[in-house]
């Protein structure tokens, strides 16, 4: 049986939901159509035996592989549904919250499409779940019994070594249990999750899962990553750029990681600054209009990191030019402001120049941050809103 047509959200809504203990497997996939026939063999061979199951195929692919999931279909036991994007919003990641939105079963197990996750533990995933209790459940390359054979090359096995350790590093709490974070196949309850909380940026969909919306309890289970069956690894350098992009934006999730970054971002801010001093007045300029032009020079540069590293999720709610000017103005409005502080700290309060100039940096530092939040980043307030405020 297969069904075709592009995320429809009222299907979804009306999907019927299997009898408990079915599983819904979710393959994201782009140009892997000489894989397709082989993994639903697969499947057909090692599922339905033990487990009721449904494919769900989310597909971004600019070749044939629609039409041949759909051929490949007929022959399967079990219902097979192709959702084909037009627009790979969020990339694999993306495509794998689609998946669950469309599932109809209480557990999901999300996997490649390239035959190197074996779909004989698909089974044993939901059990191991179902045993402990779990909301998610990893197979795990790490584990005893697992292995990361099928990793080609010592150049892809060094990246995911230190793409492993990157990430526990950063998130040692929410990552706590997981000895695979990399991993691209694991099981995960439905009601356990909320796909609409999810940011999904590339292919780490189980990081996003585990720091946005972890379950309380977690399992693991060693599996042995196989080698691709047919195509080239969809591994790149600019997915690797998304990568830590996404763990970039993961990490400051948090208000008071965004103010650390948005500090040391600051700090970063000093190096432009100080060349382009050092370069007008060598050329003759007063220190006075050098240092106003200067600090242009470090606002510009502090502008652009945070733009990229700090609020790239946030640019769509204002135009470029708007952001561009508040910003401005409010990184010349903290330079204007530290004098008449720091005066007042040495006049009022009988504070020395240097703790005074320490206490107005800090006071600057926190009202900058707040502002650029507030006052650049943030959503508008519809009229609807401000109407019925």
């Amino acid at each position: 049986m297969s069904q075709d047509y592009t995320v429809p959200e009222e299907a979804v809504a009306a999907a019927e939901v299997p009898e408990p203990g079915a599983v819904t497997i979710v393959v994201p996939t782009f140009n892997e159509s000489a894989n397709i026939r082989r993994l639903l063999h697969q499947i057909t061979e090692s599922v339905p035996s033990r487990l009721p199951c449904e494919v769900v195929f989310v597909d971004d692919s600019t070749d044939d592989t629609p039409d041949v999931i759909r051929e490949a279909a007929r022959d399967c036991p079990f219902p097979v549904t192709v959702l084909h994007r037009e627009e790979p919003v969020g990339g694999l990641g993306g495509a794998v919250v689609e998946g669950m939105k469309a599932a109809g079963s209480d557990w999901i197990v999300v996997m490649d499409g390239d035959c190197q996750h074996p779909p004989s533990l698909v089974p044993d995933l939901v059990a191991t779940g179902e045993r402990a209790g779990a909301g998610l459940v990893v197979a795990s390359r790490y584990l005893k019994g697992g292995s990361r054979a099928g990793l080609a090359g010592s150049y892809r096995v060094a990246v995911s070594r230190g793409a492993t350790w990157l990430t526990k590093s950063l998130f040692p709490r929410r990552l706590h249990g997981i000895s695979d974070p990399m991993s691209g196949f694991f099981a995960i309850r439905r009601g356990d999750v909320t796909a609409e909380a999810l940011k999904p940026l590339g292919y780490k969909i189980l990081l996003e899962l585990a720091v946005r919306s972890r379950p309380r309890a977690v399992s693991e289970v060693p599996f042995v990553f196989q080698e691709r069956f047919a195509g080239a690894s969809k591994s790149t350098a600019q997915e690797g750029m998304r990568f830590l992009r996404h763990l970039a934006g993961l990490r400051t999730a948090d208000p008071l990681a965004r103010m650390v970054v948005f500090g040391l971002i600051g700090l970063t801010g000093f190096v432009p600054n100080l060349a382009a001093l050092w370069a007008m007045t060598e050329a003759g300029l007063h220190f006075l209009p050098a240092e106003i032009v200067a600090n242009q020079f470090g606002v510009a540069w502090n502008f652009l990191l945070i733009e990229k590293l700090l609020f790239r999720d946030r640019r769509r709610h204002r135009h470029w030019a708007d952001r561009t000017l508040r910003f401005a103005l409010l990184a010349n409005a903290d330079l204007v402001l530290r004098i008449p502080l720091i005066a007042l700290l040495v006049a009022q309060f009988g504070l020395t120049v240097l703790p005074a100039t320490a206490f107005a940096l800090v006071i600057t530092f926190v009202l900058r941050f707040a502002g650029t939040e507030a006052l650049v980043y943030l959503p508008r307030r519809s009229r609807t809103a401000r109407s019925t405020a």
